[in-house]
C-alpha cells in the first residue's frame, strides 16, 4: 500500500487502541464511521426509496448517478502488486449498465448527467487513484454496502415498484453466490487487516470512509431537491 502522510492526534482511533497485537482495522473503521453511516442512511430520499414512497423511475435517477460513481471508482483498475481486498470479482460497473438498460435507461449518459454533487464525487475518486489507502476507504464503503445493506434495497425495490431480476443485477455477486455473502465479507475485513497499516494510514483510512459517507449523503440530498 502506498504510504501516507498525515498528523495523527492523540485523540485518534488508533491513538485509544494498544499497539501491542495487530490492529483489527476493520473495526476501528467502522466503530468510527457509525454515526457518519448512519446520518447517510437516513436522508430522505434514501428513506422515501425504501420505504415504497417514490417510484421506480425515482430507483433509476438513483442507480443512473451512482453509475457514474462506479465508473470513476473501478478506473484506476487493478495493478500489479494489488493486495487481495482489491478483488476485480467485486466491479459493479456492467451489472449497473445491464440494470440501467432494463430499465429503460440505457442512455443514461445524456438522460441522467451527472448531478454537481455527483461529478464532485467522481472527481475526487479519480484523483485517489494513486493513493491505495484513501482509495480503499471508498472501495470498502461502496463494496462492502452493497453486499450488505444494498441486499436489502434489492428486495425493498422489488417488493415496492416491481423491479424484475434483470433491473436488479447490481445487487447479485458471483463470488458471494460461491462463499456466502457473510463468509465473503468476513473475508474482505481479514484482507483490510492483513495489510498491516501503520496508525497513520489508518487514522487516514477512517478520515476517507467518512469522507465517503458525506459525499454519498450529498447524492442523496441532491437526488431529492
Amino acid at each position: 500500500m502506498s504510504s501516507v502522510s498525515t498528523t495523527v492526534s492523540p485523540s485518534s482511533a488508533v491513538a485509544q487502541h494498544e499497539q501491542a497485537e495487530p490492529l483489527d482495522v476493520a473495526a476501528l473503521v467502522r466503530a468510527a464511521s457509525a454515526d457518519d453511516h448512519r446520518a447517510t442512511e437516513s436522508r430522505g430520499f434514501i428513506t422515501e426509496l425504501m420505504g415504497g414512497e417514490l417510484t421506480l423511475d425515482d430507483y433509476t435517477r438513483y442507480l443512473a448517478q451512482f453509475a457514474w460513481v462506479y465508473e470513476a471508482l473501478e478506473a484506476r483498475g487493478i495493478r500489479d502488486g494489488d493486495p487481495s481486498v482489491f478483488d476485480p470479482e467485486l466491479a459493479r460497473m456492467a451489472a449497473i449498465e445491464s440494470d440501467l438498460a432494463a430499465l429503460g435507461a440505457a442512455d443514461w449518459r445524456e438522460t441522467h448527467p451527472a448531478l454537481p454533487a455527483t461529478a464532485e464525487y467522481a472527481a475526487h475518486l479519480r484523483s485517489l487513484a494513486d493513493d491505495d489507502v484513501r482509495y480503499l476507504a471508498h472501495h470498502y464503503t461502496r463494496y462492502l454496502g452493497d453486499l450488505s445493506g444494498g441486499q436489502a434495497i434489492a428486495r425493498l425495490v422489488a417488493r415496492h415498484y416491481g423491479a424484475t431480476p434483470e433491473q436488479l443485477a447490481f445487487y447479485r455477486f458471483d463470488i458471494a453466490a460461491d462463499e456466502g455473502v457473510v463468509r465473503y465479507k468476513r473475508g474482505y475485513r481479514e484482507a483490510m487487516n492483513a495489510l498491516a497499516l501503520e496508525p497513520a494510514q489508518v487514522d487516514a483510512l477512517i478520515d476517507e470512509v467518512r469522507n465517503s459517507f458525506r459525499l454519498n449523503g450529498a447524492i442523496f440530498d441532491a437526488l431529492a431537491a
